[in-house]
């Protein structure tokens, strides 16, 4: 029988619970359980895909094509396993099912209410997770702060979900902060207790807190929390800032949060084999070398945006005994005249995914730069797109060649809205002909993708419109520009590289989903390789 654990949070924002979350996934999974995590977020959007990066970060995408919150990304991982399209739930999701199935007639002629039918439809995407998966445990984060009027409908659900189910089949765990004020030289646990307090107006009582602090908690605080939220003093765990994010489930180990788990639950499991986790840190702790990567975008002042690429990058880092350094360099600032300067001290150049116009003929002089210099490049999506138009114009010679989402008058559309093949349309008709999640392709034998990833087919995940336009597919490889990737009936180029080049490299896809801190993506690994050699030449 699964069993459920619930992560709120409380006192303030940004408290790190996802990342609680998903370390207390990787301890329950290295005592041998199947364990998947899920986010509920509380705002009325259906899925952050129209969402500005400013306001929300990157948007991570699931094999099975849900555009989701970022803390998947950190789930997947962190714990090393696959999220699906119920692995996060928006109050936006969750009304539009309800909505459609009063319209259809579902309900019978009821009065559709939050209680019960918000709260039986939230109650069931939690179920539906774990029974996708046959997990074993479903850890849900719930967005948000205690006290914030948007997520009481999740709350009430979790709390109902106790009685469903059983008092031991429900855990849930409270993450709160213990302020230092300086000036009194004292930490404080009263916003806790008054975060408890509210929570426990709503009818749950947490079974275990976990603080977040800047300095070791006493023991004899621990205990007072302990008394007013009614808690044992050994339930009361704590976070203290880390160097490395990796460090975190060694830390809460180190305080049996995985045994209090697995005991309240009921489980029979091994002890848990964190080697794998204590190696990963002690290598993250003594990286050796560095290398500077220019990442080029335009949403660099929130490095949230690029945060499944970065660490990809660091991924692929820890493989050489690297430290990426990066340089967060805004597109729109990049020109002819400039480029030199501001790209110069970079061994290895980056431009990432994204849409919209701005910043555009910026990323086109980073990819002239890093084919004109040698400097290892690699392009992501419209990365990827970008430096097929800067290649037809500056190589081919059509200057006028362009992407038809920026110019759909140009009589030279290397890019194109291809509308040819089935797109993915399962997650909401809304995607119309984006092509989401993970698609096959076929890798050409002895080219850098093929070498790199050494096999003969692989799926990576997608999240793009545009095409290359296969008219000028000829042109392109008569001019150096080979076809390392496409897909299986060699309609859709999935991967471009230049011949005579040290490493210059695009995909439509985005390899960075699929990195693990043990295991980095293989296309991205070659790129940071390339760096190294390029540094050192």
């Amino acid at each position: 029988m699964t069993k459920y654990i619930f992560v709120t949070g409380g006192v303030v924002s940004s408290l790190g619970k996802g990342i609680n979350a998903a370390s207390l996934g990787r301890l329950l999974k290295s005592r041998g359980l199947q364990v998947t995590n899920q986010k509920f977020d509380p705002y009325i959007n259906i899925d952050p895909r129209m969402m500005s990066p400013y306001q929300h970060g990157e948007v991570f995408v699931t094999e099975d094509g849900a555009e989701t919150d970022l803390d998947i990304g950190h789930y997947e991982r962190f714990i090393d396993i696959k999220c699906n399209r119920y692995s996060n739930v928006t109050m936006g999701k969750v009304y539009s099912s309800v909505l459609k199935k009063e319209r259809r007639g579902e309900y019978k002629g009821a009065t559709v209410q939050v209680i019960p039918h918000i709260t039986n439809e939230i109650k069931s995407l939690i179920k539906r997770a774990g029974q996708e998966t046959n997990a074993d445990v479903v850890i849900t984060e719930i967005g948000g702060s205690v006290g914030d009027i948007e997520s009481l409908p999740y709350l009430e659900a979790i709390r109902q979900l106790k009685t469903d189910l059983g008092k031991n089949d429900v855990m849930y765990i409270h993450n709160t902060l213990i302020p230092y004020l300086h000036a009194a030289g004292e930490m404080k646990t009263k916003p806790t207790q008054h975060s408890v307090k509210e929570l426990r107006g709503l009818g749950i009582q947490p079974n275990m807190i976990v603080v977040r602090s800047e300095y070791p908690v006493p023991q004899e605080m621990k205990d007072k929390i302990a008394l007013f939220c009614n808690i044992k003093s050994e339930e009361v765990i704590e976070a203290l800032d880390v160097e490395t994010l990796y460090e975190v489930p060694i830390l809460l180990h180190a305080q049996n949060m995985d045994k209090i788990v697995v005991d309240f639950l009921g489980l029979e499991t091994q002890e848990p084999d964190l080697t794998e986790i204590h190696e990963l840190v002690n290598r993250v702790s003594h990286l050796s070398r560095k290398v500077k990567i220019a990442l080029v975008g335009k949403y660099v002042e929130l490095q949230d945006a690029y945060i499944s690429a970065v660490e990809a990058f660091r991924h692929a880092g820890y493989e050489f005994d690297t430290d990426i350094e990066f340089a967060w360099i805004n597109s729109e600032e990049v020109t002819a005249e400039n480029a030199d300067d501001i790209l110069k001290e970079a061994d290895g150049i980056f431009v990432p995914g994204g849409f919209g116009d701005r910043g555009i003929d910026g990323k086109i002089e980073a990819v002239r730069y890093a084919r004109t210099h040698n400097v290892p490049f690699f392009g992501i999506g419209l990365g990827m797109q970008l430096a097929a138009v800067e290649f037809a114009r500056d190589v081919i010679g059509l200057k006028d060649a362009h992407s038809a989402e920026f110019d759909s008058e140009t009589t030279n559309q290397i890019i194109e809205n291809n509308h040819d093949y089935d797109a993915n349309t399962d997650i909401d008709q809304a995607s119309g002909d984006m092509r989401l999640g993970a698609h096959p392709c076929k890798l050409v034998e002895g080219t850098k993708a093929q070498l790199a990833y050494n096999d003969e087919l692989v799926y990576e995940r997608h999240r793009h419109r545009f095409e290359f336009n296969n008219i000028y597919r000829e042109q392109f490889e008569e001019a150096g520009m080979i076809v390392s990737g496409e897909s299986p009936d060699g309609h859709l180029v999935e991967i471009i590289e230049l011949k005579d080049h040290p490493f210059f490299m695009g995909t439509q896809f985005h390899p960075e989903f699929a990195s693990r801190p043990t295991r980095p993506q293989p296309l991205i690994r070659e790129f940071i390789r390339a760096a190294l050699d390029n540094q050192q030449a």
